[in-house]
């Protein structure tokens, strides 16, 4: 089981994720809108991923299946603001977020380490940068949906966090283990709490 400080953290993320995943859900029911799917999506992923941090511990951060499930929360949310503020090039990012994700699973999986050094910073800077970049530069967006481009900015930062454990060596020469195991949680409470502030504005 991981230490109390993160079951701390890891508790608030889950609360806030079980309410985005009701939120999303109701707004979907409203609208009948794709967006809403997607979004539904990485939050589910991320309250999962949180259940079973709680319980199993921080260690299993390190495991292929881990990173690889993980990747559905940039994927989710990524692919739900393409489809909500940018439907002329949605349907390439969609190609693109799926062609990630898949080699993500295959060099997790098949240990090929060369190549996920490559695929996982790429997939998730891209997907990072669309949570962060799409909500501040979308057009129509509701005031204070900016702070979805903060919770991406964060999201960014935890994803390669995390790919730095199962890397097996510290990413970029900064993500040492122990640096990766003492922010990971806050980091992960503070990006739900930006995307609670910023997908809510929405009404």
């Amino acid at each position: 089981m991981a230490p109390i400080k993160d079951i701390i953290f890891l508790l608030l993320t889950g609360g806030l994720a079980a309410y985005l995943c009701w939120y999303f859900w109701q707004r979907y029911n409203l609208h009948k809108a794709l967006h809403n799917i997607y979004y539904l999506m990485g939050f589910a992923v991320l309250l999962v991923s949180g259940l079973l941090l709680i319980f199993l511990g921080l260690d299993i951060l390190a495991w292929p299946f881990v990173l690889t499930v993980a990747s559905l929360i940039p994927l989710g949310i990524s692919m739900g603001v393409a489809e909500e503020y940018y439907p002329a090039w949605k349907k390439y990012f969609k190609w693109f977020a799926m062609i990630g994700f898949l080699a993500i699973a295959i060099t997790s999986f098949a240990g090929m380490a060369d190549l996920k050094r490559i695929a996982v910073p790429v997939f998730h800077g891209v997907a990072g940068l669309v949570i962060f970049l799409g909500p501040i530069l979308a057009k129509g967006a509701p005031k204070g949906f900016f702070w979805v481009g903060i919770g991406g900015a964060l999201i960014g930062i935890g994803g390669l966090a995390l790919a730095s454990l199962s890397f097996g060596a510290p990413l970029f020469g900064i993500f040492t283990q122990s640096l990766v195991m003492t922010i990971l949680t806050p980091i992960l409470f503070l990006m739900a709490s930006a995307f609670t502030i910023g997908f809510t504005r929405k009404g």
